[in-house]
């Protein structure tokens, strides 16, 4: 028998005969090192412990609580979920359970839906089923024989799922017990592996194969982690989600709602409206000083349009398309750039006129299936504070480190000091010769190095591959918010394909005839998708200059309504947003609805401070009260009212 050679994460190396499994490796080295391990990396991919070696290879063994054990945790989970739920439940057929972020789910097709008491059930036989740590086994079987033994079994579905397996592939089956399941693995050696950190989180309804045409299904999600304090810390993180869910403090602050007569879109109210547009008019300031050019570009153009620019064919299936009598065809924009590239076009341009900075407030219009709608954060309709720079080659990194440095101070403005930036590269669907895609690839790699550099490796940096998009690599920016949570907003794309695709030139200092190179860039990404982020970052409670109300002056009596009509004149003067509050309602009533409704400065005169010509001041989430002479508090509020950018 032949050997292969193992290579060790130290860099040593062994021979072992073909064919040997990793746990005989392990078990080679020491029994507590095949004790702890639960999987294993060949190459960096993810495999069972007990599969064969049959090359040479570079080999990582995984214990439980190594990072890359944490996706088996959850796949392992989801098996046992299963396990339990046809245990309790005879005859509920299981259809697909994958991992996904930040937990699974596994869909059912049961006669009966799930009841909330039922998860309590759900997860005692889970725990059942670990401690008796069944070894997870797999087998390789025949079309024919997985069909058969499904179809005995009365699992429908997983004969739909053979059928779909491309001929050539492998079709797996995993034990765990007298338990199987089709399956792509891998998974852990054993149940136990899985822990008790573990916790099903809710139900749901879900289509089969997310087509509303196919029968529904019920949905179970839940999560896992390697330890309770993992778990009780993510439990504790959903739990102030729930309180900050932009939805719930939308409804309670008045600042828009949704209808079903418009999917994906959002109906402003005049508060979120005024928030929606101090975002606009902070980031169209800070476009002015980099010397961008603000323009507007049609929300509809001929498809021909597209299909010259490579979008009808890389991206028709998201696309929004309408015909007219005459049957011309039109879309509405999904994005902006092919627009920009027709203004750059209307006129010669010199190297002498680059970099050219254009930039937009478009409306944009994305399909997305109804499933993955999600208040504002998933929406089709949606503006994009979008800009596109064309430069000659050898600005790209001047250019492109302009924007980090922007995209960092603006994020700062909001609070925003955790960043996270990813480097996505060449998609499998995708315009453009390679050699362009490695040059463009190069450029943002050697940016990511200069920001990491600059930022004295305090900013984290990764790599995304095939997450580009169709038309050029770029470093997507992440966000952490108040919560830990990771929101990816702004992104530079540098782009050697669209420009040409649609016959932009300039001529160069030889006079002949270039393409410029795009940069496509987006700070805030979609406005309605931040504006959601910022109302859970804060949850509701916004600093004085964001706040779409600032103020309120409430009555103590209405013999003070003559005195809080001029106190409000005077804030309003001073360019503050506030309304008066006059009804014949008792403060505390007052001062508890404005709470609600996440008003950061509340007023409350009456007849002694009108005689005064004093306010008392109530913050916020604060059951203090400070009295202030209305001169002092119109200046204090005035200052701290001024956006971070203007101060």
């Amino acid at each position: 028998m032949t050997d292969v050679t193992i290579t060790f994460p130290d860099g040593k190396t062994k021979s072992v005969a073909a064919g040997t499994t990793g746990l005989d490796i392990a078990k080679g080295i020491s029994p507590s090192l095949a004790k702890r391990t639960v999987a294993m990396q060949l190459d960096g991919v993810l495999s069972d412990l007990n599969d064969p070696i049959s090359k040479d290879v570079a080999i990582n063994f995984v214990s439980r609580t190594d990072p890359a054990a944490l996706e088996l945790i959850r796949h392992d989970s989801a098996h046992v979920m299963a396990e339990a739920v046809q245990a309790l439940w005879p005859g509920t057929q299981v259809t697909i359970g994958p991992v996904i972020e930040n937990g699974f789910f596994y869909d059912f097709a049961k006669a009966e839906p799930f009841l909330p008491e039922d998860i309590g059930k759900i997860e005692k036989k889970m725990h059942e089923i670990i401690a008796k740590n069944a070894a997870f086994t797999k087998e390789v079987w025949s079309r024919d024989k997985a069909k058969q033994v499904f179809r005995d079994k009365g699992e429908l579905f997983k004969i739909e799922l053979v059928d779909a397996i491309p001929e050539g592939q492998d079709l797996k089956i995993y034990h765990q017990g007298d338990w199987f399941d089709l399956c792509r693995g891998p998974h852990m050696t054993s149940t136990g592996g899985i822990g008790k950190a573990f916790k099903l989180l809710k139900f749901a309804g879900a289509y089969w194969r997310g087509d509303s045409n196919n029968p529904q299904l019920q949905r179970i999600y839940g999560t896992a982690f390697a330890t309770q304090e993992e778990l009780d810390a993510y439990l504790k993180q959903i739990e102030e989600a729930e309180k900050r869910d932009h939805r719930k403090l939308g409804r309670e602050m008045d600042l828009f709602h949704f209808q079903e007569e418009a999917p994906g879109s959002i109906f402003w109210h005049p508060k979120g409206w005024t928030l929606f547009q101090t975002l606009i008019n902070y980031m169209r300031r800070q476009q002015q000083r980099a010397g961008y050019v603000e323009v507007n570009s049609p929300d509809m153009m001929e498809k021909h349009f597209w299909e010259l620019s490579g979008h009808w064919e890389n991206y028709g299936e998201n696309m929004f398309t309408t015909t007219l009598p005459d049957e011309r065809v039109f879309c509405c924009k999904p994005m902006n750039c092919p627009g920009h590239v027709q203004i750059y076009k209307h006129g010669l341009k010199s190297y002498r006129d680059l970099p050219l900075k254009i930039a937009e407030f478009g409306k944009v219009h994305r399909y997305e299936p109804s499933g993955a709608l999600h208040g504002m954060l998933r929406v089709r309709h949606f503006t994009q504070d979008d800009a596109h720079i064309f430069i000659t080659e050898d600005q790209i990194m001047e250019e492109c480190l302009k924007i980090n440095d922007l995209m960092l101070a603006i994020y700062k403005d909001f609070g925003f000091e955790d960043i996270f930036i990813k480097l996505s590269t060449r998609p499998e669907k995708r315009v453009g010769a390679d050699h362009l895609w490695d040059k463009a690839e190069k450029a943002l790699g050697d940016v990511l190095d200069e920001v990491t550099k600059r930022s004295n490796g305090r900013i984290k940096t990764a790599l995304q591959p095939g997450e580009g998009a169709f038309y050029g690599p770029k470093l997507e920016y992440v966000l952490k918010d108040a919560i830990g949570r990771e929101w990816q907003c702004g992104t530079t794309q540098v782009d050697f394909n669209l420009a040409g695709r649609l016959g932009a030139f300039y001529i160069d200092e030889h006079s002949e005839k270039k393409t410029p190179v795009m940069i496509h860039r987006a700070m805030f990404g979609s406005l309605e998708r931040f504006t959601g982020i910022l109302i859970e970052n804060f949850a509701g409670h916004f600093p004085l200059w964001l706040a779409p109300l600032q103020v309120v002056v409430a009555t103590i009596t209405s013999e003070a309504d003559a005195y809080a009509n001029e106190v409000v004149a005077a804030l309003k003067a001073a360019g503050l947003r506030v309304e008066a509050d006059l009804r014949n309602e008792k403060i505390g009533y007052k001062v508890r609805e404005h709470s609600v409704a996440k008003v950061p400065v509340i007023l409350a005169v009456g007849m002694r401070d009108a005689e005064a010509r004093n306010v008392s001041v109530r913050r916020l989430g604060s059951q203090d009260q400070t009295v202030m002479k209305l001169d002092d508090a119109v200046s204090a509020f005035a200052k701290e009212a001024t956006a971070p950018d203007l101060g």
